[in-house]
C-alpha cells in the first residue's frame, strides 16, 4: 500500500463543496490517501498531467473497479494499443468532421424545439428544461438509440453515473445501475438491425467490434456524455447570470462562448476525477505507490491550482485556459470533446442568451458532487423572447 500521508476527509462536504478541503489538501498534502475515499488523491495540476501519461505506472485497467463491474470494460479502461484500437473504432461518430457534418444541424433543432417551449413559460429551470434535454438529444443522435427518450437518457446515465461514484458500497444506488444498464442493452438490441448511418452504434457494428466492447462503450458514451454538457449548460449559464460583467464581455466580443465554457469547465469541473490503479512499483513526488494501490487523479482541484491558475477561484472567461484538466490529458482526452464544445459553445449558451436577452436569476442554485459536480436546478426569469 503507498505510503502517501493519510488524511481524513468528510465525504458529505466533498459533495456540498470539494473545493475548500482539496485546496487544503492540494496547499499541504498534494498526494494524500484518503481512507473515506479508499484512495490516494493526487491534487497539483502538473502532477496529475505528468503522471496521467505513464499507464503504466497509472493504468486505467481495473478489472474490480466500479465502472467496469457495473457497466462493462470499456475503451476508458483499457491502455495502449487496446485502448487506441476501440478509440480508432468509435471516433468517426465523433470526429469534428461529422460532428460538423452530421450532428451540429440536429443540436440545433433540439435547441429551438426546446427554446420554443420554455418561451411558453415565464420562468423555468435551465437543468431540467434545457441543459438535460439537449444533452439527451445529442446523445440519442450520436449514439443511434432512437428508442431512448431524451428524459430516459438522462435517467439511465443518471443511474450510472450514481453508481460508479459510489464509493460507500450502497446497494440501493447499485441496483438503480443495473437497471439503467438493463436497459440500455435492451435500446442497443432493439437498434442493431437499423443502426443510424455514423452514429456510435453503427461505426463500431462496422469496424466489428465484440459486442461486449460495443455496449460498454455505448454506455461509456452515455454516462459521460449526458452529465458533462447537461451540467456544463446550465453551469455555464448560471455562472454567466450571476457574474454580469463576464457575460458583458461575452456580449461585447472581447471573449467567445467557447471561453465562457472553457473557464466555467475549469472552474466547476463537471469531471473533477478520473481513477487509475497502480500497475508497478513506483516514487512520484516523493511518495511510494504499489501494485493494486487505487489512485484518483484530481482534475477539479487541479484546475484551481494557484501555480498555474491566477486567482483560480475566479471565474473570468477572458482566462487561458489551455492548461485545464477538465477533458483529461494523455491518451484518455475526452473522445467527445468537438461533440461537446460543438453543443454547448456553438449552440446551447448562444442560442440561448440570444433568445433570452433579459433573461436573469429567479433564486438560488446549489452545485452538488466531487466526482462528477453540477447544479441541481437552474430557475430563471426569461424576460422577453426575440
Amino acid at each position: 500500500m503507498s505510503d502517501a500521508p493519510r488524511v481524513d476527509l468528510d465525504p458529505a462536504e466533498l459533495v456540498a463543496d470539494p473545493y475548500p478541503s482539496l485546496a487544503r489538501l492540494q496547499a499541504e498534502t498534494p498526494i494524500a490517501f484518503v481512507p473515506q475515499l479508499g484512495a490516494t488523491l493526487i491534487t497539483r495540476r502538473n502532477v496529475i498531467f505528468e503522471q496521467e501519461k505513464r499507464i503504466e505506472v497509472f493504468s486505467s485497467r481495473q478489472p474490480q473497479g466500479l465502472m467496469t463491474r457495473l457497466m462493462g470494460e470499456n475503451m476508458m479502461r483499457k491502455d495502449g494499443e487496446e485502448h487506441g484500437a476501440e478509440r480508432r473504432a468509435c471516433f468517426p461518430a465523433y470526429s469534428p468532421r461529422t460532428v460538423r457534418d452530421r450532428w451540429s444541424d440536429a443540436f440545433r433543432k433540439a435547441a429551438q424545439d426546446a427554446l420554443e417551449d420554455m418561451a411558453r413559460q415565464g420562468q423555468c429551470d435551465l437543468v431540467r428544461d434545457y441543459a438535460m434535454r439537449l444533452s439527451g438529444e445529442a446523445l440519442r443522435a450520436i449514439t443511434g438509440l432512437h428508442g431512448l427518450t431524451w428524459q430516459e437518457m438522462d435517467a439511465v446515465s443518471q443511474g450510472m453515473i450514481d453508481g460508479i461514484a459510489n464509493y460507500s458500497g450502497d446497494p440501493c444506488i447499485e441496483a438503480r445501475c443495473l437497471a439503467a444498464t438493463a436497459r440500455i442493452d435492451a435500446a442497443i438490441d432493439a437498434q442493431l438491425s437499423e443502426a443510424p448511418e455514423m452514429s456510435l452504434l453503427d461505426v463500431q457494428m462496422r469496424a466489428g467490434l465484440p459486442m461486449d466492447s460495443l455496449r460498454a462503450n455505448i454506455k461509456l458514451a452515455i454516462s459521460g456524455g449526458q452529465n458533462e454538457p447537461r451540467d456544463a449548460i446550465a453551469g455555464c449559464a448560471w455562472a454567466l447570470l450571476a457574474h454580469p460583467a463576464e457575460l458583458a464581455r461575452v456580449r461585447a466580443g472581447e471573449a467567445s462562448w467557447q471561453d465562457a465554457f472553457e473557464e466555467f469547465a475549469r472552474w466547476i469541473a463537471p469531471i473533477g476525477m478520473s481513477p487509475r490503479e497502480v500497475a508497478r512499483e513506483d516514487v512520484v513526488e516523493g511518495v511510494r505507490f504499489d501494485p493494486g494501490d487505487r489512485v484518483f487523479l484530481m482534475y477539479g482541484i487541479g484546475n484551481r491550482d494557484p501555480e498555474v491558475f491566477e486567482r483560480p477561484e475566479v471565474f473570468d472567461v477572458t482566462r487561458d485556459t489551455r492548461p485545464s484538466l477538465a477533458f483529461g490529458a494523455g491518451p484518455h482526452f475526452c473522445a467527445g470533446a468537438a461533440a461537446s464544445r460543438s453543443l454547448i459553445a456553438e449552440v446551447a449558451l448562444p442560442m440561448l442568451f440570444e433568445r433570452f436577452p433579459g433573461m436573469e436569476l429567479a433564486g438560488p442554485v446549489a452545485f452538488t458532487g466531487w466526482a462528477f459536480r453540477g447544479p441541481k436546478s437552474v430557475p430563471v426569469r426569461l424576460g422577453g423572447a426575440v
